[in-house]
């Protein structure tokens, strides 16, 4: 981390768990935990179901609510989405998009993470973009090649004004839910290469203020070591974000 140049923003992603109740006992057991921490940010990003409940919950602590995804249209025929003009109208001040699951799953691509990222801005919202290699990828030696498409395709038409309210994840897609954790010096490699592709972009200014963070299995023991490096600016968090004890240890690590 480099906290003179960027902020620390360490970012809990909940998937498919937890509900409203479970989700306001859960706000209220990390909220006393957390309350002392004082440069990194803590953002937990939740399911739709839960975000009200998440919103109440954090009220006057230092806890922004983030969601899992958004539509790339404001309003309109598309059954079962959900728009960024609602999510700010919930409370919402993040939103992760292309998310590896959301493009395994649901057939994200690098054109529609661009249509997301840019609803998510005109909508007030700190957009969190998730790139990331696979296995084969990185056997094959594409490493930046996949990721420097990845952001260049995500960031199309999005102003160097508004990369102030944009995050990179860095999740190689082989180390997320899977227990392997790309090492430390694996992780700094392409997080600074990230930063070089949004220097070629944007200028070595606008770069150096952008946050990237590390995706890929981030945990308790593992976090200091990677959030001591560089290039690394805090965290996209799966498992352990369910877990108020180690997603505070995380948290701690960036402050």
């Amino acid at each position: 981390m480099n906290k003179a140049k960027r902020s620390a923003v360490i970012a809990g992603n909940w998937k498919m768990n937890m509900t409203p109740a479970e989700t306001t006992d859960f706000m209220k057991a990390l909220a006393p935990k957390v309350a002392d921490v004082k440069e990194a940010k803590v953002v937990l990003c939740v399911p739709f179901v839960d975000i009200a409940a998440a919103v109440e919950a954090t009220k006057g602590t230092n806890i922004e609510i983030g969601a899992e995804n958004v539509h790339m249209e404001e309003k309109g025929a598309y059954t079962g989405e959900v728009s960024g003009k609602m999510l700010a109208s919930c409370g919402v001040g993040y939103v992760i998009v292309g998310h590896s699951e959301r493009r395994q799953y649901f057939g994200e691509t690098d054109a529609t993470v661009n249509g997301r990222a840019k609803a998510g801005l005109a909508n007030g919202l700190k957009v969190i973009v998730c790139v990331g290699e696979t296995l084969t990828e990185r056997e094959q030696g594409v490493t930046f090649e996949t990721v420097a498409r990845q952001t260049k395709i995500a960031l199309l038409g999005i102003s160097a004004e508004d990369m102030k309210n944009i995050i990179i994840a860095y999740e190689p897609v082989w180390a997320i839910g899977t227990g392997k954790t790309a090492t430390a010096e694996q992780a700094e490699e392409v997080c600074a290469y990230i930063r070089s592709v949004v220097a070629s972009l944007y200028g070595a200014e606008v770069a150096e203020a952008t946050t990237v963070q590390y995706g890929g299995s981030m945990n308790a023991k593992n976090a200091a070591e990677l959030l001591a490096m560089e290039n690394i600016d805090g965290g996209l968090i799966g498992g352990a974000s369910l877990k108020p004890d180690d997603f505070t240890v995380i948290v701690k690590a960036a402050d």
